[in-house]
Order: structure tokens, then sequence, then C-alpha cells
């Protein structure tokens, strides 16, 4: 019998590994190719808005569940500012506390798929090729991976790239998404808080539009922009929390620096 190895086995787990992320990346080209992420948009809010409201009045908890979902995918395939605009139109649609609850929601689940496609794609991988300095990175990343992962959450850090760099570093499962969800929860209870105080902003925005519908206008813009709600206030309240997410990891190194010294001097 031969014992030739057979070239395409190393293959196999390797493709399995990338198939995750390659299922992904086709979604994320097939989305933006046919132009659905500018779905995600006030425009399209405005537009649908009395069948929207008739599908919340009569499908309140399937309306939240459509509405998380589409946030997941909006996290997902990376949507541009998809996260504030939708935090902003759940609040809007749901009122603060629902609208806020299910921003984080989704946020948390986008985070988490995105998460668990990157560490079967690298996690370990990488490492095992990585050199001293990395691992001694990623040992210390994880030794407080909680309260990095809420600070990176908390402050204006790219999404994605706070879940590539807890997939890399192999973050535990449960410490990345409870992270990510009390990370999510301040931004997206004054997103929807500041949605639900814009209806008369949002009616008006609305009315403006039909009406240039009905005189014919073909390119009937939206003035209202959700990113200004963005303020330097909220920005900096987020950062403030952030800073005090690393409060406990600086006075846990600040006492063990000491205690390392006491010795010293002794």
């Amino acid at each position: 019998m031969s014992s030739e190895p057979n070239p395409a086995g190393p293959r196999g787990p390797v493709l399995r590994r990338l198939a995750p992320l390659v299922a992904l990346l086709a979604l994320v080209v097939a989305v933006y190719a046919t132009g659905w992420h500018r779905e995600l948009s006030l425009e399209t809010l405005i537009q649908h808005s009395e069948a929207i409201d008739a599908f919340i009045a009569g499908h309140c908890v399937a309306a939240v569940l459509v509405f998380v979902a589409l946030y997941v995918l909006g996290v997902v395939l990376a949507v541009p500012a998809s996260g504030a605009l939708l935090a902003v139109v759940g609040g809007f649609l749901f009122g603060t506390l629902v609208g806020g609850f299910a921003a984080m929601v989704g946020s948390t689940a986008g985070a988490t798929i995105v998460f668990l496609v990157a560490r079967s794609t690298f996690g370990d991988h990488l490492l095992r090729r990585a050199g001293p300095l990395t691992a001694r990175f990623a040992a210390g990343f994880r030794a407080d991976a909680f309260c990095y992962v809420l600070f990176m959450r908390l402050v204006p850090v790219p999404a994605w790239f706070t879940n590539i760099i807890a997939a890399v570093v192999n973050v535990r499962l449960r410490t990345f998404v409870a992270a990510t969800a009390l990370g999510r929860t301040p931004g997206s209870l004054a997103l929807a808080l500041l949605g639900a105080g814009l209806d008369s902003v949002i009616a008006a925005q609305a009315a403006s539009y039909r009406a240039c519908l009905a005189a014919g206008g073909l390119d009937c813009p939206i003035d209202f922009d959700p990113a200004s709600v963005i303020t330097p206030t909220l920005v900096a309240a987020l950062l403030a929390l952030g800073l005090l997410a690393l409060a406990p990891v600086l006075a846990r190194r600040a006492l063990a620096r000491r205690r390392a010294a006491a010795p010293e001097r002794s």
C-alpha cells in the first residue's frame, strides 16, 4: 500500500477555518454591490413611516426583533454610521428604554458574530506564529480583558478594531460579550434618548419630504443628520466612563509594582 501523504489533506482544516470569513466577505460584497446598505438611512424611515408605524402598532414585539436583526446586519456588514443612526431610530420608534436596550442587544450580537468569525479564522493561529513581544501583549490583554474591552467600547474606537483585537488575543467569549454589552449600554441609551425627543424634528422632515414629492421633486433631501446628535459632551462623557473602566487595571498594576519594590527597600 502507498503511504504517500495526501497533498490536499492539510488544506481541509485551513479551508474550514477560512470558510466563515469568506462567507462574511462575500455577503459584504453582495450587500454593497446591490446598494442595500443605503437602505439603512433616515430617508428610508421617512419614506415608509406610515407602514412602519402600522406594523409597530400591530406587532410590537416582532418590530423590536426586526429592529435588532437590522442592527446586527449593520454591525456585521460594517455599514458606515449605522450604529449611531439605528440607536437614534430605535429611540424614536420604541422610546428610550426599549429602543436603547434593543440597540445594545443588536450591537452586542453583531460584534459577537464578527468576533467569533475572526477568532475562528485567526485566533491561536496568529499567536503561535507571533514573537515573544506579541505573546506578552496578548497575555497582558487577556489578564484584564474585561476592562480593556469595556474601555474600547466606551471610547470612540472603531467597533471592528475592538472585535478583531479581542479575537486575535483569544479573549474568552463570555468576557467579550459581557464587556461589550456593558460598554454599549451608555451610548445606546443616550442616543435612544435623543431619538425619543426627535418626534417633532423627524415629523417636520417627513412633511417637507412628502410636500417635495407632491410638487414633482425628483431629489427631495432630508436635512437632518443623525450624526449631529453625537455631541462633544456625549463623547466626553463616554471617554470619562472609558477611563473609569481602566481604573482597576491601573490600580492593580500600581499595587503590584509597589509590592515588588518593597523587598528592595527592606
